[in-house]
């Protein structure tokens, strides 16, 4: 059975055994991690879901992936995430932009994004990283 299909019908944790498979299929990804399924994974996410501190572990896992890579996956699927997941797309949106190296490629990426395909989510977002480096910026200056 395909790896990530397992991981999106355990995702919501209900049960012990949902939980082992959920745990067992994100160890059996991770040992071989392919940048193609970066926006499927993050679709996995789920405010649902029952046991929170477990799903942080694939949020662990995204971040493990090349910023180039993770980011643009996670801006192309963040219209799709707000839905199942807002609070997670928040969780991730601010892990982001409180990295300074990845702040930068994220929003880089979302101003690539949002010419490409226009979005007032990409736009939201945007004007929240802007705010947060202005912030960061006139802390460093005082």
């Amino acid at each position: 059975m395909n790896l990530i299909k397992m991981l999106q019908e355990n995702r919501l944790m209900k049960t012990p055994q949902e939980i082992n498979i959920f745990e067992e299929t994100l160890e059996k990804i991770a040992k071989h991690p392919n940048d193609e399924n970066l926006k499927d994974l993050h679709l996995i996410l789920d405010d649902n879901c029952e046991h929170p501190e477990i799903m942080f572990s694939l949020v662990h896992f995204l971040e493990d992936f090349e910023l180039q890579k993770q980011i643009p996956a996670f801006i192309e699927v963040i219209p799709q995430l707000m839905i199942t997941a807002p609070e997670w797309t928040k969780i991730i949106h601010y892990r982001i932009i409180n990295d300074e190296s990845a702040c930068k490629i994220y929003q880089n990426s979302l101003e690539l994004g949002n010419q490409k395909t226009p979005h007032f989510l990409y736009q939201l977002l945007l004007e929240s990283v802007k705010n947060h480096i202005n912030s960061s910026s006139e802390v460093m200056l005082t």
